[in-house]
C-alpha cells in the first residue's frame, strides 16, 4: 500500500499552539473540543495542526477525519493543537515536547513546517514515535532517525486529473489555479493541474495567482478567504469558468467567488471532498475536489504504532496506491469520469509521468 521516497526539502511557515482535550484557550474552541472524551484504550494520539486548524473544511480536516477513525476503529484517544500566529521552529518543538512528555504516541504533525522541529524533538524522544504530514523532517539530520517519519503526497498526480475534468468542461477554454505560498509543495498542486488542462487542449489558457510570494507567510496565504476571493473573482471576471484551488482556508473564499459569478462557473475544491462541507448556495459549484488522502496516512501512521510496526523515512501516497484522487459528490463530472479514469489508468501505469514543477 505504500512506498518509499525522497521528498524536496521545502521552505514555509505556518503558526500552532497546544491545547489539551477538553482545554481552554483563547479563540475558537473546535480544538479544544475535536476529542473530547476519547478515553479508549487503543493508541493515545498527540496531533499538531496545520496553519487554519481543524474547521478548515480541507487539509487540516482531512487529518480529523483520520483521527475520527482511528477512535472509532482503534479505541484511540487523542490531543490536539490549536492555531496562532506568530510561532517559530522553537515554540513548534516545545508543542511537540509537552505531547511526548504527556505520553502521546504517536505525535503526529499537520503540515510540513513542523519538520525543523520534529527532526530536534524526535532524537530527544526515541521511544515514542513522529510523523510529519508533508514532511521533510529526516533530510534535516545527518542520518535517519528510527522513531520519525515523513508521510508525503503525489500531488501532482491528483491535481492532474482535476486538470483533466477542467479542460473537459471549460466551455471558455479559460481556467484558473489560486495556490496559496509560492513555495515548492504548492506548485506541485500547480503543476499537475496545467499539466492534466494541457494535456486535453494545449490551446486552453490558464491563469495562475498565488495569495503570497513569501512561502513563509502562512497566514496570508493559507488563512485569507478574503484573498481567495478576490484572485478566484478576478480570473471569473476575465474570463475563466474553472478555477481550482490550493490554499487551505483560503479557499473557502473561491467558493464565495464562484457562488457570485454564478450558473456556468465552477470551482474544484483540495485535500478534502470539498463539496460535502460546502453551503447547500455553494454546492452546485463545485465541480470535484482532488482528494489527498491525508485521513488515510494519519489512520494508518496511528494503527502502524498500535500494531508495533511504525514506519521510518518517509512514506509517499500516490495515486496508484490511492493515496490521491477526485471526488464526484454532486454528479457534476459523471459524463466525463471515465475519461478522468483513463489517464488515471496511464499514471498509474507509468505511461504518463505527472511533472512536480510548472512548466516554463
Amino acid at each position: 500500500m505504500r512506498r518509499f521516497s525522497k521528498f524536496t526539502v521545502m521552505i514555509a511557515a505556518s503558526a500552532l499552539v497546544l491545547t489539551g482535550c477538553g482545554g481552554k484557550s483563547g479563540g475558537s474552541s473546535d480544538s479544544a473540543d475535536a476529542c473530547k472524551g476519547s478515553k479508549g484504550s487503543g493508541p493515545k494520539v498527540g496531533l499538531a495542526y496545520d496553519v487554519g486548524g481543524r474547521g478548515d473544511q480541507s487539509f487540516n480536516d482531512a487529518a480529523y477525519t483520520g483521527m475520527k477513525k482511528a477512535i472509532s476503529d482503534l479505541k484511540a484517544s487523542c490531543s490536539e493543537a490549536k492555531a496562532a500566529q506568530g510561532e517559530n521552529d522553537a515554540t513548534r518543538a516545545e508543542r511537540l515536547r509537552t505531547l511526548a512528555t504527556a505520553g502521546y504516541d504517536p505525535v503526529i504533525a499537520i503540515g510540513f513546517i513542523y519538520s525543523p522541529a520534529a527532526a530536534t524533538v524526535a532524537k530527544e524522544y526515541p521511544k515514542t514515535h513522529f510523523a510529519v504530514i508533508d514532511g521533510y523532517s529526516q533530510f534535516l539530520n545527518k542520518k535517519p532517525v528510527a522513531n520519525l517519519v515523513d508521510l508525503t503526497f503525489a500531488e501532482q498526480e491528483g491535481s492532474y486529473l482535476v486538470g483533466v475534468a477542467a479542460a473537459l468542461k471549460t466551455k471558455s477554454k479559460h481556467v484558473g489555479f489560486v495556490g496559496g505560498t509560492h513555495g515548492d509543495l504548492i506548485k506541485k498542486f500547480e503543476a499537475g493541474y496545467t499539466a492534466g488542462v494541457k494535456a486535453v487542449d494545449p490551446s486552453i489558457k490558464i491563469d495562475v495567482k498565488y495569495l503570497t510570494e513569501d512561502p513563509n507567510d502562512g497566514a496570508t496565504g493559507f488563512e485569507n478567504p478574503a484573498g481567495g476571493k478576490t484572485a478566484a473573482q478576478g480570473m471569473y471576471d476575465a474570463g475563466a469558468d474553472v478555477v481550482y484551488h490550493a490554499a487551505g482556508k483560503s479557499g473557502l473564499g473561491v467558493f464565495q467567488a464562484v457562488q457570485a459569478a454564478g450558473k456556468g462557473h465552477w470551482a474544484i475544491g483540495v485535500d478534502s471532498d470539498q463539496y460535502l462541507s460546502a453551503s447547500a448556495a455553494q454546492k452546485p459549484f463545485i465541480l470535484t475536489s482532488m482528494l489527498k488522502r491525508v485521513d488515510t496516512a494519519v489512520f494508518d501512521e496511528i494503527k502502524a504504532v498500535g500494531d508495533n510496526k511504525a514506519p521510518s523515512g518517509n512514506v509517499t501516497y500516490d495515486l496508484a496506491h490511492n493515496g490521491v484522487g477526485y471526488a464526484t459528490s454532486g454528479g457534476f463530472i459523471d459524463d466525463i469520469k471515465s475519461k478522468i479514469d483513463e489517464y488515471a489508468a496511464k499514471i498509474k501505469s507509468g505511461a504518463i509521468k505527472v511533472p512536480t514543477v510548472p512548466a516554463g
